[in-house]
Parts: C-alpha cells; structure tokens; sequence
C-alpha cells in the first residue's frame, strides 16, 4: 500500500454520496478539505469518528473547511448513517476501493490477529490547490478532529 505524503497532489476522485449525488473533489478547489477513510459505517469506531466531525462542523465550516467521509458501503447504507448520526456532511461511496487505493487507505491490515484486505482508518487534509496538508493513517476515531485543527486553525 502506497501511502500518500505530505505536498503531494490529492488524487481526484468522482463518488456517489449518500443522497446519490456526484461529488468530485476538483469541484472543491479554492478551499480545504478534510478527507477521512472509515472501514464500515455505523460500527463504534466509524460512529465516534464521524460524530466527532459533525460535531466539529461549525468550526471547520467557519475556517472555510468542507469535510467528507469515505468508505465502501453503499449509499443506501450511508444515508441510514447519516439519519441515523444526522450527520449532516457526504458520506461517500468507494465500492470498489479505487479512492481508497489511491490515497493508500487500502491494503493488507491485521484484524483480531489475522491478516485480511480491508480500509485503514485514515484522514487527509487538502489545500485549496488540491496539495495535501497532512496525512493521518492509522488514525484513532478520537484523534481526527484534534489533528485536523492543528492544521486548520
């Protein structure tokens, strides 16, 4: 898995969110963005995490800051997330793991003491030129919005 570093160009990307609707990150140029990989939507960790962003909504939007939240369920699955959470941001869908790929959020990871294919829970944050600012993998739930303000604001 090739992971992604500090000043490199932000894969573009073109994914369905949970309400259906395209969302292509080049559409986000001008402002920052924070990008985080969660493995499946509504476990605990993914459930601390993404809560943690809505909750820190009101700040990052104030900064100029869009966030998005990525993982390979379906939009069916993260609307009912997003219900669920009102989480209030898109939940995109990455079925085939080409993002997830892409930004080295995929590969080879150790669960309950075996190796299997899966997302590992990342966060990136994007300038407005699409150059990433930070890369977070092997991220705790608890520790993205902290990390993500010591860059943002």
């Amino acid at each position: 898995m090739k992971k992604l570093e500090k000043g490199d160009i932000a894969p573009d990307f073109a994914l369905l969110d949970q309400d259906g609707q395209t969302v292509k990150l080049s559409d986000h140029r001008g402002q920052k963005v924070v990008l985080y990989f969660y493995p499946r939507a509504d476990t605990p960790g993914c459930t601390r995490q993404s809560c943690s962003v809505r909750d820190a909504l009101p700040d990052l939007s104030r900064l100029g800051v869009q966030a998005f939240g990525i993982s390979p369920d379906k939009s069916e699955r993260q609307k009912k997330f997003d219900d669920k959470y009102g989480l209030r941001f898109p939940l995109l869908s990455d079925l085939d793991y080409s993002v997830a790929t892409a930004y080295g959020a995929f590969g080879e990871k150790k669960l309950y003491g075996k190796t299997a294919l899966g997302i590992t829970r990342c966060a990136f944050v994007i300038d407005e030129q699409g150059k990433l600012l930070a890369t977070f993998y092997k991220i705790k739930p608890e520790d993205t919005v902290p990390k993500v303000r010591e860059i943002v604001g």
